[in-house]
């Protein structure tokens, strides 16, 4: 099938295509940086006039006369040059050109016939105790962060963990700015950005939109409980978890209800931070809601907003940015997060050897802990919250605290040959351990108690598989790039669903990349799975867009598997022409979405019935050229994206120094009433 070409002034997006990042830093960066306003007085942020385009003034674009319909030109027209004068460039599903073919790690791929190996019974794991060494075969230690898993040319020992000392170069982002200089590199492993021709955007430097016109603040209606508080495991893509659902799906326990206008007004937006000098790069990971409070990771502090007015109600200071964020929040407001000691320097990187917990209600650090692999700081890869219990882990090794105390639990068990590389957390608490050396990994994936860290069942997954992702706790999902045939760099060609208590396999879920879109980005950060939702015991996944009924169009479906089968429901939810549907989170039973838009319309978040799939629209944002071109750089693969109860927060998760003429945004709200 010949794929449409990608949006106007639409850079390639490849895995493992761009400038070096910040050394130690985990988190993946944005396709681009987020369009950046002038300085704002204190107090509410202001929004735009949605009632018009915005006037221009000094230096902006002007928007063009002409209605906003694709040109008669051929698709293979080139784009105007970038500039302050130039016109506005369309959003999202513009007609495109052409975009240069993808060179997916080990594509096409041909999924393996074997199956998982049984589980075997396991010893438990070590009490509180100072963790030695790990000496796994093969590998060095990570340093001051952990380099590019298809990032050539930077020394990376092992299976891509740069030696202690040796200054690496942090993970390449699935569509990060890349300067058209950089070669393409073709072999990657899983947790690139997928490359497909309508997952661009439009470049910044043809974007310099505005979002403050006027002294205007918009207000909206935010009250109301919200649904992301991190109790369960039945997550999806960057929204959270909510309980609910039973096996038949429909709206049972859910909570998110369409308003009787479901148009929005932008409520606020947030500047982007400054990168200091000496940085090219800052990780911004971490957001979250409270029924009162919009919480976000900035550059070394982490800031309360009001849900509604975007006024700041606290700041939390830290000595350095934030490296890992977890979405899990105790019932009690309540989140972890990881941060490096001091800022980083051009000569020292500086690791992320700090855990904290976070008091998003009262906006304040309630304690900081390190942990120590011989009597040297683990510089941590990810963080997660489950049952009272703070785990974080690497491939040095790993610790957990008691949430309430902040006392060291208990610490991984350690030897020659396994260490754990990471937790996912919410419901249950679940270890991805590997074991062997590099020519005969084998991956254990162990549901332990939160408390002792005794493992209470374990699944052995087949010899050869590198790497895997924990998509939900409670059911047990993990996802893998087996034989890495899933050839896009989404890290995903097989899911894996496990009973937790006995730690036998159910099922496995073929899905490969070529026809599905979730991803997750499973070398070191092993809960970060986007793009789908677990419910309702099934598993529901995007597939890859394709071509639409209209001229230039792309599209795709939201579909179910049963995670006791493995075979697909029969349910199938259309994005609709132009649009393209991903999962967020579930809400109780149902399924929410979010809608990217075509070039001409606002984003949408819709909620599907899990039993019937019916759809019904929760939001709809403006279609107004400045407040779509913002919107489109806020895409589900690559930024945090929260709703709850009429209110939708989309944030970036890196602030850079490569700037454009354009303005930069660190968060975008919308609200309906």
């Amino acid at each position: 099938m010949t794929q449409p070409p990608p949006p106007p002034n639409q850079p390639p997006q490849q895995p493992g295509f761009g400038p070096p990042q910040d050394p130690s830093s985990q988190q993946q960066p944005p396709a681009q940086p987020p369009a950046q306003p002038p300085a704002q007085p204190s107090g509410a942020p202001s929004g735009p006039d949605l009632s018009k385009n915005p006037e221009p003034g000094y230096g902006y674009p002007q928007a063009p006369q002409t209605p906003q319909t694709p040109p008669p030109g051929p698709p293979g027209t080139p784009p105007p040059a970038a500039g302050p004068s130039a016109p506005q460039g369309p959003g999202y599903g513009y007609p495109q050109q052409p975009p240069a073919p993808a060179a997916g790690y080990g594509y096409p791929g041909q999924q393996p016939q074997q199956q998982p190996q049984q589980p075997q019974p396991s010893g438990p794991y070590g009490q509180p105790q100072q963790p030695g060494a790990q000496g796994q075969p093969g590998y060095g230690q990570p340093g001051y962060g952990q380099p590019g898993y298809g990032q050539p040319g930077y020394g990376q020992p092992g299976y891509g963990q740069s030696a202690y000392g040796q200054p690496g170069y942090g993970q390449p982002g699935y569509g990060y700015p890349q300067p058209p200089t950089m070669p393409m590199q073709p072999g990657q492993p899983g947790g690139g950005r997928k490359f497909s021709a309508q997952m661009g955007i439009v470049v910044a430097a043809v974007v310099a939109i505005a979002l403050i016109v006027g002294g205007g603040v918009w207000y909206a209606s935010s009250s109301g409980k919200d649904d992301d508080k991190q109790t369960t495991a039945e997550t999806g893509g960057t929204g959270g978890d909510t309980k609910g659902g039973d096996a038949g799906g429909g709206s049972t326990g859910a909570k998110e209800k369409a308003p009787a206008d479901t148009a929005s007004k932008v409520l606020f937006q947030v500047p982007a931070p400054k990168v200091p000098k000496g940085s090219s790069t800052i990780s911004t990971s971490g957001s979250w809601l409270t029924d009162t409070v919009y919480a976000k990771s900035g550059i070394a502090e982490i800031v309360g907003y009001d849900r509604a007015k975007g006024t700041k109600k606290w700041t939390i200071d830290l000595p350095g940015p934030v490296c890992e964020a977890t979405a899990h929040v105790t019932d009690d407001n309540k989140t972890a997060v990881t941060h490096k000691p001091a800022m980083p320097t051009k000569d020292d990187p500086q690791r992320c050897t700090q855990v904290a917990l976070i008091d998003l209600e009262a906006g304040k650090e309630v304690w900081s802990k390190t942990a120590k692999s011989g009597t040297m700081e683990i510089s941590f890869n990810n963080v997660t919250i489950s049952g009272g219990t703070v785990a974080a882990g690497s491939t040095s090794g790993g610790a957990a605290w008691e949430v309430a105390s902040g006392k060291q639990l208990w610490a991984p068990k350690t030897s020659d040959a396994c260490y754990d590389a990471g937790y996912g957390g919410g419901a249950k608490l679940v270890a991805v351990r590997k074991c062997g050396t590099y020519e005969q990994r084998q991956l254990h994936i162990q549901t332990i108690d939160p408390k002792s860290g005794k493992v209470v069942s374990e699944y052995k997954m087949d010899e050869g598989i590198e790497y895997a992702g924990i998509v939900s706790t409670e059911p047990l999902v993990v996802a893998a790039d087996v034989g890495d045939t899933a050839g896009d760099g989404s890290g995903i060609s097989d899911f894996f669903s496990i009973d937790n208590k006995t730690g036998k396999l159910r099922t496995r879920i073929s899905a490969p990349g070529e026809e599905f879109a979730a991803r997750c980005d499973i070398i070191t950060r092993i809960e970060k799975c986007s793009g789908l939702a677990v419910g309702n015991d099934r598993l529901y996944i995007p597939t890859e867009e394709h071509e639409g009924t209209g001229e230039y169009s792309q599209t795709n479906e939201v579909v179910a598997f049963d995670l006791s089968t493995g075979k697909q429901t029969g349910q199938r939810a259309d994005a609709g022409d132009g649009y393209q549907l991903t999962p967020l989170r579930m809400d109780g039973g149902n399924v929410l979405a979010y809608k990217r838009p075509p070039y001409d319309k606002g984003g949408q978040i819709v909620t599907i019935d899990g039993a019937s799939f019916k759809q019904t629209t929760l939001m709809e944002n403006p279609a107004t050229e400045a407040v779509r071109s913002a919107e489109t750089r806020m895409l589900p693969d690559y930024a945090e994206i929260l709703y709850a109860q009429g209110g939708l927060y989309m944030s970036g998760v890196y602030a850079s120094d490569f700037g454009s003429s354009g303005k930069e945004y660190l968060v975008i709200a919308f609200g309906t009433g």
